[in-house]
């Protein structure tokens, strides 16, 4: 069995063969679809964050929609990255949007990856330390994010409130008790993985990740996965931890999905330079659902993992990307055991 969601990146265009031609599209169409994706039986609507694009940017807002719209299905991120974020405000917003879903938000953050403008994050205010790298001054702030989100009292109160304080220091509100166990850390590399084990956050794992020995993605993937699980267990962690992989799966069951996905060349991995770094994406998959289940039965990367993202192609509209879904949820995942 898998838990399996949808991932979007909100993209939107105002282009005439955008389905999501503004902003305002692109938010409340999320919401829309993933009211869609729990009625069909999804278990998860994820948002992936850009800054400085024409994608989804404030996630905090679209959590509290998103919750408040549904009752049972995972709300989260695919990532947020670090880089740009005030940890301490971040706790106030992400703790509010899980009160508001009543304690179903997932949240995936990361270190960051290249942006649409140089050094982004600068603009936002933040520098990184002396010393310190833009990439440290990320998993710097999850720190103090999972540190604050421990509920435990920090800053001296006021000998003189507005309104009466409880006993002791004061710590942020609101405070959702359990959110600190539903941070995932999106890890590019073995070592990122094994870091976010020590520090107990779940774990995501994209795509995209460093190429670390020449294998297919997948087995790197799949690698990660366990050297992660290794780590998690060395560290003494009380709870189970939990891994997501996200991929492009389509099935192709009608004539719309042969004429957007039939032509797919995207069925081997790729390897490139980003950041003067080797990296490896993996590859999507598209074709009839028999086929696409013997496929799916060699990616070790989505068998090691208990939470699979499939990325949705958001400006095909709502009703489109349901159907992919459901193809999935109906067609493909009972093959396989997922269901």
């Amino acid at each position: 069995m898998k838990n399996i969601g949808f991932l979007s990146f909100g993209h939107w265009s105002p282009s005439p063969r955008s389905g999501t031609r503004s902003a305002a599209d692109a938010l409340l169409q999320s919401i829309d679809l993933a009211v869609a994706a729990e009625e069909l039986g999804a278990d998860g609507a994820y948002f992936r964050v850009h800054h400085f694009a024409r994608q989804l940017a404030s996630p905090f807002p679209l959590l509290a929609a998103v919750g408040a719209r549904t009752k049972k299905i995972e709300i989260g991120t695919a990532v947020i990255d670090m880089r740009y974020e005030n940890p301490l405000y971040m706790a106030e917003d992400a703790g509010a949007a899980d009160l508001i879903s009543g304690g179903r938000l997932q949240l995936g953050l990361s270190r960051g990856s290249p942006e649409q403008v140089i050094d982004g994050w600068r603009y936002f205010g933040y520098e990184p330390a002396e010393g310190e790298t833009d990439a440290d001054m990320g998993r710097r702030h999850a720190q103090v994010l999972l540190e604050v989100l421990k509920g435990k009292g920090f800053a001296e109160p006021n000998p003189r409130p507005m309104f009466p304080n409880p006993p002791g220091k004061l710590r942020l509100e609101p405070h959702s008790e359990g959110l600190q166990n539903r941070i995932w850390w999106g890890a590019g590399s073995n070592a990122t993985a094994i870091w976010a084990a020590q520090l107990g956050m779940n774990l995501q794992s994209s795509t995209l990740k460093d190429d670390e020995n020449g294998k297919p993605f997948h087995v790197q993937q799949a690698e990660q996965i366990r050297a992660y699980r290794e780590a998690w267990k060395e560290a003494g962690h009380k709870r189970e931890p939990r891994t997501s992989v996200s991929r492009s799966i389509f099935a192709l069951v009608n004539d719309t999905d042969r004429m957007y996905f039939g032509a797919e060349a995207n069925d081997r991995d790729q390897v490139g330079f980003i950041d003067k770094t080797r990296s490896i994406f993996g590859r999507g998959y598209a074709a009839e659902p028999d086929k696409l289940i013997e496929q799916l039965k060699q990616d070790e990367g989505i068998a090691e993992a208990d939470t699979l993202l499939l990325t949705v192609p958001n400006q095909l509209g709502v009703d489109y990307n349901a159907h992919v879904i459901e193809t999935i949820l109906k067609e493909v995942a009972p093959a396989l055991g997922w269901r």
